[in-house]
């Protein structure tokens, strides 16, 4: 039997694990961390594409998060511009989820596990090399590992990706930096399943309302240059949290008092994307997810496309023998597809920036004209080629130069 070994156990890890040993792949799943990803990470919407390319693996419906169905848009001044589907359901009812990172990943690991797939832990890869039988992985313990495939799903600083192709690669900066967190005992706009968004004055900002009473929210901030990493260190949780209620002071928003009600606020983190991967894969190792092809968090897509990644890639090793060449029909068939959203991500977070009274005029002039009724009706419809994207499993997967599908 083929054996694949797994570089990375967030959530692209165990969901290839769970894709390939349906394919008939023996995966074994190495993780950096000597324990699991438990705690760690924080929120997401898994949008209704990445939770149908899940449900196709044969898993049940997730017990821990809840449903997210709609988002509604206000503007700084707390008008509301319209209310839109976050994706059409699935047939039987399925929508988009509100979950932890730590809740997905601690699910799809308990899920591997159960189906009998090898997780191991405090495995940091430091180094593989193709050899004649197939490829070996070096850790930093000083172990070893072999397998006829490897794939990174190491993420955004991929050591798997270096290996593959050790040219430097630039990530591109999106000009925000993102934080969130979770408040209790604090009075908001409230209708469980939407997510309340506002184009603040200063600041983009988004809270959702769950059944236990808790507040989850998160903010984009424009910072129109990169950071670097001493200006990062240098904000304090104390200064942060100031920096935030001086942001949202003058908008017609919950964000002071839901910022003021959370116990710990989660860190600023720059946003980058990978806009363009010259090189996916070499004759026995492959990237996918973050490592391939990181989004802005303003698309709602990084977890779905890793998803998605993980099944394709699955049935094109089910399908086709040779390795190489099925790595190279899950590039002709994945490519197009992640850089749209990888661009579709910016141009998301571009809408959210605001540096001065002049562009959030421009903003908000644009965002009543995009969240008209018409408006609204035309997005829904242009935005098919996301939200419905779906993956049959049981369809045989066509050779390389087939086209996109079969």
């Amino acid at each position: 039997m083929t054996k694949a070994l797994i570089i990375g156990g967030g959530v692209a890890g165990p969901t290839t694990a769970i894709a390939l040993q349906k394919a008939g792949i023996e995966p074994v799943v190495y993780e950096a961390y000597d324990r699991g990803a438990d705690g760690i990470g924080q929120n997401l919407v898994l949008a209704v594409n990445g939770y149908s390319a899940l449900l196709a693996l044969g898993m049940d419906h997730l017990t821990d998060g809840f449903d997210i169905p709609r988002y509604r848009f206000h503007l700084g001044n707390g008008k509301q511009l319209a209310q839109v589907p976050n994706g059409a359901p699935l047939p039987d009812g399925t929508v988009a989820r509100a979950i932890t990172r730590s809740d997905l990943y601690t699910t799809l690991r308990d899920e591997a596990i159960n189906r009998g797939i090898e997780v191991n832990f405090g495995k940091q890869l430091v180094d593989a090399k193709i050899t004649d039988k197939g490829v070996t992985a070096f850790f930093a313990d000083g172990t070893t590992a072999e397998g006829d495939l490897l794939v990174g799903a190491d993420g955004l600083h991929s050591v798997t990706r270096k290996t593959i192709d050790p040219a430097e690669l630039t990530f591109r900066y999106g000009g925000l930096w993102t934080t969130g967190g979770y408040a209790t005992g604090v009075s908001a706009p409230s209708d469980t399943g939407t997510e309340f968004m506002y184009l603040g004055k200063r600041a983009f900002f988004c809270h959702i309302p769950d059944h236990e009473g808790r507040i989850w929210w998160y903010a984009s901030v424009t910072r129109q240059k990169e950071p670097t990493p001493e200006e990062l260190a240098s904000v304090t949780p104390e200064s942060w949290r100031e920096s935030l209620y001086e942001l949202f002071a003058k908008d017609e928003s919950s964000a002071v008092e839901i910022v003021k009600a959370t116990e710990e606020i989660w860190p600023p983190r720059p946003i980058y994307d990978i806009p363009h991967l010259p090189k996916w894969h070499n004759g026995r190792m492959i990237v996918i997810g973050d490592a391939c092809h990181a989004t802005s968090p303003s698309a709602g897509q990084g977890v779905s496309m890793a998803i998605e990644d993980s099944v394709e890639l699955a049935r094109c090793l089910r399908d086709i023998p040779d390795i190489a060449e099925a790595f190279e029909r899950f590039e002709e068939i994945r490519r197009k597809r992640v850089e749209r959203v990888v661009e579709f991500g910016r141009q998301c977070g571009r809408a959210l920036q605001v540096s001065g009274p002049l562009m959030r005029i421009g903003r908000d002039i644009f965002a009543r004209v995009a969240y008209s009724e018409r408006g609204s009706r035309e997005g829904q419809e242009e935005m098919r080629w996301l939200y419905e994207h779906r993956i049959d499993w049981d369809t045989p997967i066509g050779r390389v130069g087939a086209g996109v599908g079969v």
